[in-house]
């Protein structure tokens, strides 16, 4: 082989050596822990997301989850977290004071945390987060109470399926102040069982008979809800909203038996701290500002966005994932992905 032909070859071991430490260097293990059970398939997207993350920044990513949505089970997984030393931890803010003693154990270590889902950005800074990803709960109940007061609603029926977490009564209080109802008298614990929220969604309309609307909080409380107003023939005729986003949910709105799903783009929750964390190390900042830069610059990142039809609003610190309204009107643009990446 003569020097002609070894100086490509040179220059293309060089080249691997290269992108082999920068993949190196870019590498690192982060933790999602969220404070859902099992039996919530709405999570499924952010695990989707967590994992497409993980490819696109060249990083280990894990989900982790109390099995039953217990919140002392899900401060031990972030304590786990914390004592295994890993590179990041993600989390949701299911509940301030159970959650910040273990939350403390991580950034008493320096483990770079960002928060997402539930809480708000204001708990999001006094644990001494990165940021916060998500929706804001009550300006996105109120933006949903908006719409159904404009349709006439002056009553409701807010069905939670997941009271263990404070912050879900604010979709609810946000709603009822919209359209000028008692917030307490309106919602339901309604636990996560299928059979038992069907049971009291129908026997809270029986006893209150001029309720005007339903607002469910995810497909765990939306799917036994519409089964139950199907059962008592309101469906179509009971104005129903839900949040969030599933196969049938899909298929209610284009029935017209549901007015809207509220999509918080639940894989923007999951896909961005990986990017934002993955992107600080390797880049070895702090800026927010460069480091979201750099995100919206990423091709893959780009494409993915793209692809599911997401757009998220990249602030000074903190990025918001949501609310935006599926309509009949707007649904073509998700249902592709519906329970999966939407």
């Amino acid at each position: 082989m003569n020097a002609s032909s070894v100086r490509p070859v040179l220059k293309t071991l060089a080249l691997a050596a290269l992108l082999a430490a920068g993949a190196a260097h870019a590498e690192g293990r982060y933790v999602l822990i969220s404070h859902a059970p099992d039996s919530d398939s709405w999570w499924n997207t952010i695990k989707n997301s967590v994992k497409q993350a993980g490819e696109d920044y060249g990083v280990t990513v894990e989900y982790r989850n109390p099995a039953n949505g217990d919140l002392a089970d899900m401060a031990r997984l972030i304590e786990q977290a914390a004592a295994q030393n890993v590179d990041g931890v993600i989390t949701t803010i299911a509940d301030f004071n159970v959650l910040q003693g273990a939350l403390k154990k991580v950034t008493d270590k320096k483990i770079p945390l960002i928060t997402i889902n539930s809480g708000t950005t204001a708990q999001s800074e006094k644990l001494g987060a990165i940021m916060h990803v998500g929706q804001p709960e009550y300006e996105a109940g109120k933006g949903a109470g908006e719409r159904a007061k404009a349709a006439g609603v002056k009553s409701f029926l807010c069905v939670n399926h997941y009271a263990t977490n404070p912050a879900s009564f604010d979709r609810c209080r946000g709603f009822a102040e919209a359209i000028g109802a008692d917030f307490k008298k309106s919602t339901i614990d309604s636990g996560d069982d299928p059979t038992t929220i069907e049971s009291k969604v129908s026997a809270y309309l029986r006893q209150n008979a001029g309720t005007g609307a339903v607002l469910t909080l995810g497909p765990t409380s939306a799917h036994p809800t519409l089964k139950a107003l199907e059962k008592g023939g309101q469906a179509g005729k009971l104005w129903f909203a839900t949040f969030d986003l599933s196969d049938e949910i899909g298929k209610g709105i284009k029935a017209g038996t549901i007015q809207f799903g509220i999509d918080q783009q639940p894989y923007l929750q999951g896909y961005i701290p990986v990017a934002v964390m993955a992107t600080m190390k390797a880049q070895k900042t702090s800026d927010i500002k460069k480091v979201s830069e750099a995100i919206q610059a990423n091709a893959k990142t780009k494409a993915r966005f793209a692809e599911y039809g997401l757009a998220p609003a990249f602030g000074a610190r903190h990025i918001g994932s949501g609310p935006g309204f599926v309509t009949k009107d707007t649904l073509p643009k998700v249902e592709k992905y519906a329970g999966q990446y939407r």
